[in-house]
Order: C-alpha cells, then structure tokens, then sequence
C-alpha cells in the first residue's frame, strides 16, 4: 500500500523515469493513512501558492498566464485526493474513513477558496469577456469550462452569498463521505448464514461451493450468503426456498434503514436540500436545473421527453413480460400464487430456460476469468491494434490487483492499467473504472498531442466478480462479462485520450455523454464472431456450442422491455428528487412510490427504500443525470449499428470510433464529436430495433 501511494504522488516527469527504470521508491515511515494526510495538507499549501502566483502576475491576463496556468495548478493535490478517494472505494479500512471523512470538508473549503478569490476570477472573466484571436477549439473549450467552473461555483455572488456557497458545500461534502461509509458498513454487515442444506435446493454446485468458502473464510460451518452481487444474485435467480429469498431480498433493500448508526434517512434528505440551497443560491429554481446547464440533454424538459418516450415505447411490452412470469408461477404455485418483488429473478429465470432452453449459469464454464481478459484484450488489439503486457513491477495496493502496460499498434506507450475483479470487505460493491493520472499533453494547442509527447495516463478498472474456490476458478456469467467490457469500454476511453488539458482529457466529458463508450463496448458480447476468440469450456477446451451462442441471440431481447422500465424509474426518481423547489422533508417511501409509479411493475415493500442505498444519486456523480445511461444506450446502438454495417471487427471503422469519439475527451461538444463518426444525428431507431421493440 505504501509503495502503491508513493508512487501516485510522483512529480509527472519522475513517473515517466519509474516506468521506464523501475519504481525505486523511499520507504514512507508513517502509516499510509497520517502520510496521505501529510501530503494532502501539503499540495492544498502549494496550490494555494501557485494559484497565488497567478492572482499577483502584474501582467494583463491573458489565457495562458491565467486559464492555462490555472489548469495546470494543484497536480500534487489532484493526484493524492485522487489516492484517498479511490482506496476508499477500492480498499478501505477504518482509518481510511476517518481520513476521508475530516478532508472532505477541508478539500471543499479548498476548493471554494480558489473559485470564490475575487481577484482570480477577475483575471478569468477579463480573458473569458476578451477571447484572443487565434484560439483552438481546445482552448475556447477549456476557457469556456474554467469560466463556468467560478460562475457554478459562486464567484459571481456577494460576500454573505459566498460564505453560505461555502458552508453548503463543508456541508455536501461531509455528507456524502458520511452516505458512502455508511452504505459499505451496512452492506458488509449482514450474512445469511445456513446450515441445512435443503434450504440450498435449486442453487447449482459452484455457487454452494462458493457460499462454503465463504462461511469457512469466516469461521462458519455451513453456507454463507452476503449482499454483495456474486452472492446475492444467484441466490435470488436459484434458490428454491421462497422464505430465504425474501429475507435476503428485504435485507439488501432495507439496508441504510435500520435504527442504527448506518441509517441514511436523515444524510439523504441533507443532500438533497443542500444541493437545491446551492442551486437556488446561484439562481436556478432547482438542482436539476443547475445540473443540466453542462449535459447534452441541457433542460429537464429534454430527460422528461426521453423518458416519456422510453414509457411509451416499452411500457406495454414490460406489463406484458411481467405478466408471463408471473403467469408461470401461477401454473407451478397455485392460481393464488402473488408475484413478489423476490420471486421474479427466480421465475424469469425459469421462464428463460422453459422459452429458449437457455439458463445464465451453463454459460459459466465457458467464460473462465483468464479467457474473458484474453477476449477482451483481444477484441482491443482487434479494434485498434493496441496491446496489454503484465507488468508486476508497478506497484498495487492490494495483492490481488493485476498491472498492465499498453502499448499502442506501432509499439508506442499508450498507459498503466490495473485490473481489480474481486469482491472484498474493504471494497464497495459494484464496478466503476477510475484514473490515478490523466493523460494530458503541456505543448500549445496547435501541436498535436501524441504518445511520444504527452503524459500517459493511468487507469483502473474494478469490479466484484464471481471469486475462485479451491476447487473452481473464477468462472463469469454473461453479465459479468458485459460488465467487463463495459468498464473496459471507459479504460479505454481513458487509454485513448489525446488532448492537451487534463481538465478535458478523457471521460472528463459531459455526464450524459459518458456512458457511450461503455455501453459501446457491451455490443459485443453477444457477437459470435468476438465469442469464438476466446469462449471455451474451462476443463475440456471444448469452443462455446453453437446451439448456445443461438439461444443467447435468441434470448437477447428478452425482458429487454421490463429491464428499460427498471432504468426509467431509477431516472424518475432522481429527476423528482432534484427538481424539487422547496426544501425535502417527507418520508421517503411514499416519496419514492409517487415518482416511480408509472413505471411500477411489481408490488413495492413498505420496509425498503432506494434512496438510502442509491449512491449513484446521492455519492456519486449522478445527481440530476441517472438518466444519462438511457441517453447513451441511445447513442451506443445508433454507433454499434455502423460496426454491423461494416463488419465488428473493421478497422477503419474503429479507427474513426476512436479518432473523432474515445481519444477527444471534451475538446469540443459531444454531438459534434458523434456527428463526425456518424455522420448524422443519432435516432432511436436502433435501440428499438435491438430490443425488439421495432421490427429490425
């Protein structure tokens, strides 16, 4: 951990020297958590210095002396709040807590204190009011979003409006830090503990295999059963025993609602209504409002009309889907048989394997971890000629977490990326991709960035994946390796960028353009051509069976309507949350029954709330914007219908995908970035057709 830290921390010119002579790093003789500290406190010192410089240049302002600089400042404080924050989701501990939860507040205050000096957004909004000529698109975007940064964050208020931005952000920050933990203690808190293997029925081997290493991890006989996806998921789509599938359902849906110290009833509402003080404050009528200035879709007139439209267009088949399971739970259980929120999973799957003779886990076999990393790798040399070799040398945070070196087709460095697949009591549930460094290039705009004269960047992709026993390796279902390509699909968003400011490099776009190179990539997991790279049965090296690679076309679209009302709600709720025009203070529940209810397909338990454990909305960057990954599922299969026009694997193709789309980062707006691969708008026709909504 402390080599992994020291090495994050290197100047931008001493990383390059440990990439090529290896990472001969000092020993840190403090624990990692008091150094992190030491080194944030620091870099808040020196940005403040070098911001300090700028505001006394006795030199008119001009973009280089002042937003140029500006962008360049607090690298050391970009790069260890970047450390905290990332072992924080990746490998926490107690200390670590209590580190982000006192430099939360301190960092806002930080940041505010920069955005809020009155001479320094002076010095912008002269440049900012008087553009020089000869400007790059690339400069007139970063100017545009440095200004915006100050105008958003308050310059343009009185004193007495900006000392109450200030404590509102103090606020928001200690208030999400406080969300996140307390969502990663109350998921980790609950087993389901078994000792009677009948109540096991209908689970296949390997996951009662797996629920054994688990219990023997922990000192238990028997079976164990977590919250955590790898565990919870199986046990709700195969265990027989409807008792214990509600119990484990209720427990993951009430998490964050119990009398404790972890319930975030009251940290929700704090977020919300901070948000909406800090929006009114500068002027808009609501958060969403705010939120929506620096997104493609701008209005939240725009995400209601997509969201209508999405209503429409599924609705009718998702109440039809619903209804066919839960017509074939009535044919097992009983015409009195009620569907319940814990018996769909396990009827649909049921229904899958009765329509198509297709069940998730006969594909396990054949998608061992090693094979699906060969296949996914594979697919990028495919794609764009680039390469990934293991590279031990570069330090981990952790002994499970694999290191890669990429290079690009003509053998240039291109970046680092880690590769962090399994779950952990220390690591937050879910898959997320995230940088240490970002790529960025300190020539003028009017030179190009390349890899040979640009800082390369360093990537992590993460997720909770099926662990390997003693017995069985690693062994993925379909959606875990969608979820692989997914995450994949923003590395190399990142691996890709070739820009000249950090502040646009990469997935540094806008929120609802982010998700396209993600969603992008999970096409392709359902193309035989890319199956037959590398699907092979794990013990007999027998190839993916034809007859399955045809029944999970076949069964591509199924639920595929009932899946988009599931998302569509999940938006609902957030734009109800945030385009709220007074301060949030009802109970929850019925709150969330009102937002989502021309969406609810299914009862919803009176014991059980999104809004505690929806940390997209609340801790992380969603606010206002969950609907971004319907807007870009939009965009993906308007992008991937190009490739099977083409040929999946063409490389001019991909060539423009990544020239004009994954290497731009925000160097200019995204629809003009799209229209350049395209060559038009996108249209929803494509996404229709591919979820058998529309005729293809």
């Amino acid at each position: 951990m402390k080599r992994f830290i020291a090495a994050q921390l290197l100047t931008d010119e001493a990383w390059q020297t440990a990439l090529k002579e290896g990472f001969h790093l000092q020993h840190i003789d403090d624990t990692p958590e008091r150094y992190l500290r030491a080194v944030i406190l620091r870099a808040m010192e020196e940005e403040l210095a070098e911001v300090g410089q700028i505001v006394a240049n006795p030199e008119k302002p001009t973009f280089e002396n002042t937003v140029v600089a500006l962008s360049r400042a607090g690298g050391l404080l970009g790069r260890a709040s970047g450390v905290m924050y990332n072992l924080e989701s990746a490998e926490t501990n107690d200390a670590l807590t209590e580190l982000v939860e006192e430099m939360a507040p301190l960092l806002a205050d930080h940041s505010n204190r920069i955005l809020l000096w009155p001479e320094l957004f002076a010095r912008v909004k002269e440049v900012y009011d008087n553009p020089p000529a000869g400007l790059t698109e690339e400069d007139e975007r970063l100017l545009q979003k440095t200004y915006e940064g100050f105008e958003r964050s308050g310059a343009t208020l009185d004193e007495a409006g900006k000392e109450q931005f200030r404590e509102i952000s103090r606020k928001l920050a200690q208030a999400q830090a406080k969300f996140s933990n307390h969502l990663l203690k109350e998921t980790h808190s609950f087993v389901l503990h078994i000792e009677n293997e009948s109540d096991l029925d209908g689970l296949p081997a390997m996951h009662r295999e797996a629920a054994a290493h688990e219990a023997a991890q922990r000192g238990l006989k028997g079976w164990v059963f977590t919250l955590q996806a790898p565990s919870f998921v199986p046990f709700m789509m195969y265990a027989s025993n409807r008792a214990l599938r509600e119990q484990l359902y209720r427990a993951y849906h009430s998490r964050c609602l119990h009398d404790n110290e972890f319930n975030n009833e009251a940290v929700v509402k704090d977020i919300i209504n901070l948000r909406q003080q800090k929006a009114r404050l500068l002027g808009y009528p609501h958060f969403a409002q705010y939120a929506l200035r620096r997104r493609m879709a701008e209005t939240p007139e725009a995400v209601y009309s997509l969201l209508s439209q999405l209503i429409e267009s599924y609705k009718p088949r998702a109440v039809e889907e619903v209804a066919e399971v839960e017509a074939l739970a009535r044919q097992m259980e009983g015409e009195d048989f009620r569907l319940m929120p814990w018996d769909f999973s396990y009827y649909s799957r049921l229904l899958k394997k009765q329509r198509f003779d297709y069940d998730p886990d006969m594909l396990r076999p054949y998608f061992e971890l090693g094979r699906v990393k060969q296949g996914v790798f594979g697919l990028a040399t495919k794609l764009y000629g680039i390469t990934f070799e293991p590279d031990t040398s570069i330090p981990t945070y952790h002994p499970e977490v694999e290191t890669y070196r990429v290079a690009d087709a003509d053998g240039n460095f291109l970046a680092v990326l880690y590769a962090d697949f399994f779950p952990r009591k220390t690591k937050q549930g879910g898959a997320w991709m995230t940088n240490y460094r970002d790529e960025h290039c300190d020539l003028p705009t009017a030179q190009p960035a390349t890899p040979a004269n640009s800082l390369r960047p360093v990537v992590s992709i993460n997720t909770n994946f099926t662990r390997p026993t003693d017995n069985t390796p690693s062994l993925l279902t379909l959606g875990e390796v969608e979820t692989f390509l997914h995450e994949f699909g923003h590395a190399l968003h990142g691996i890709f960028a070739m820009t000249h400011y950090e502040a646009l490099s990469g997935t540094s776009v806008l929120w609802d353009f982010v998700e396209l190179p993600s969603q992008f990539m999970e096409n392709f997991a359902v193309e035989p051509a890319f199956l037959h790279t590398f699907a092979r049965h794990y013990q007999t090296d027998e190839p993916l069976p034809e007859s399955y690679i045809e029944r999970i076309r076949q069964s591509r679209t199924f639920q595929a309507a009932y899946a988009c009302m599931r998302q569509v709600s999940f938006g609902l709720l957030d734009m109800a949350c945030y385009t709220l025009t007074s301060d949030f203070d009802e109970p929850l529940k019925p709150f969330e029954d009102r937002a989502t209810e021309a969406v609810q397909l299914l009862p919803t338990i009176p014991d059980s709330s999104m809004l505690v454990q929806f940390g997209h909305i609340m801790s992380g960057g969603y606010a206002a914007g969950y609907y971004s990954y319907k807007w870009a599922e939009v965009l993906d299969a308007d992008a991937f219908s190009l490739f099977a026009e083409n040929g999946i694997f063409d490389r001019a193709t991909a060539q423009s995908f990544r020239d004009n789309i994954l290497s731009k980062g925000d160097t200019c707006s995204p629809m003009k970035l799209y229209t350049a691969f395209r060559h038009r708008q996108p249209t929803i026709d494509a996404l229709l057709r591919r979820d058998g909504i529309a005729p293809k």
